[in-house]
């Protein structure tokens, strides 16, 4: 069994009640069909009804077992628009703007899942990631003790004997620009967090960098190598190691040339990126070079799961992702 399928079977464990917004988007529906097949989620879709049949419809997918809801005449608009003002007043939002607001699909499904009427929420085949993750942090919030919101991508890679099997958390690759060396700490805690829980095995973290152990020297290298230090001195438990070039990192024989020594050089299964251009870089390298599957932008920090796509992404890449953020919900 692949991974992601390992993934549907775990969520098949206690099915969760996944919000998709995005149902103008026939991707999003595809993946809601997919889902409800499988039998590894219930489905909730925001949007007109009349328009989303029609769209299922006119290519042939069953969503009979969907909960359709409609912004603009649900009987719990004025229940969510008046607990959306309670929560933005004061930030300067008026009970009409919450009003007007809440007609918004995003708006509307991540007040479901705030008020519980979902357990999670996908987005971002057609919204960029801030339109997804900002109406997450106004209504949701961070989870308890969380510093910082971050992103990871789940890749795996076919027919590759590094990191745990092909599977890796690569974070954070959609969301902090420029991070601190004490932005990468949280980045790094709650990354090894999100392995260890979606993979079921130990995340042995590797902090990269253009430089292995000293090899070059430079601003950029020191926030890696301070960032690792904070990590070892905060979490003396975590398996961790930088700073790491990336061949030093996954590849045994180079790890122990490199970094002879380190318990994570030439093992890691969870890669911290150093800014968003290499993270970026990094994944869509690994996923159109290697063939990988990528599942996310998926976020760790929020409250409640809530998990933004890129808007490159298939109805195939949505339905794993569903099943990814009804395992987080669990």
């Amino acid at each position: 069994m692949d991974f992601i399928e390992t993934i549907k079977e775990r969520a098949r464990s206690n099915i969760k009640k996944i919000v998709l917004p995005e149902t103008s988007d026939l991707r999003t529906i595809k993946a809601a069909s997919i889902a409800l097949k499988e039998h590894y989620a219930d489905i909730v879709l925001v949007g007109n009804k009349d328009n989303i049949l029609k769209l299922a419809k006119e290519n042939d997918l069953d969503i009979s077992n969907a909960t359709i809801v409609d912004p603009l005449n649900s009987e719990k608009k004025d229940i969510y628009a008046k607990e959306l003002y309670e929560l933005r007043k004061a930030k300067g939002m008026t009970l009409e703007d919450a009003e007007k607001l809440i007609e918004d699909e995003v708006y509307f499904g991540m007040m479901m899942v705030k008020m519980g009427d979902g357990d999670g929420l996908v987005s971002g085949a057609i919204h960029s990631s801030s339109d997804t993750l900002r109406p997450a942090l106004q209504i949701l919030k961070t989870a308890p003790g969380t510093k910082l919101v971050s992103a990871f991508f789940l890749m795996v890679v076919p027919n590759c004997e590094y990191g745990e099997n092909g599977v890796f958390v690569f974070g954070d690759c959609g969301l902090n620009q420029n991070p601190t060396s004490e932005e990468l700490v949280e980045i790094a805690h709650s990354s090894r967090e999100s392995f260890e829980h979606l993979v079921g095995k130990e995340s042995r973290v590797a902090m990269l960098s253009y430089s292995t152990k000293g090899s070059a020297k430079s601003d950029l290298t020191q926030k890696v190598i301070d960032a690792t230090n904070m990590i070892k001195e905060k979490y003396p438990d975590m398996k961790v190691d930088g700073e790491l070039q990336l061949d030093s990192a996954i590849v045994p024989e180079i790890g122990k040339s490199k970094a002879p020594g380190s318990s994570i050089a030439g093992t890691a299964n969870t890669l911290i990126f150093p800014d968003l251009n290499a993270g970026n870089i990094g994944y869509k390298l690994t996923q159109r070079l290697a063939k990988a599957e990528a599942y996310g932008p998926l976020c760790q920090g929020i409250a409640k799961p809530v998990n933004d796509l890129s808007r490159g992404c298939s109805a195939e890449d949505i339905a794993g992702v569903i099943a990814i953020t009804s395992v987080q919900a669990q």
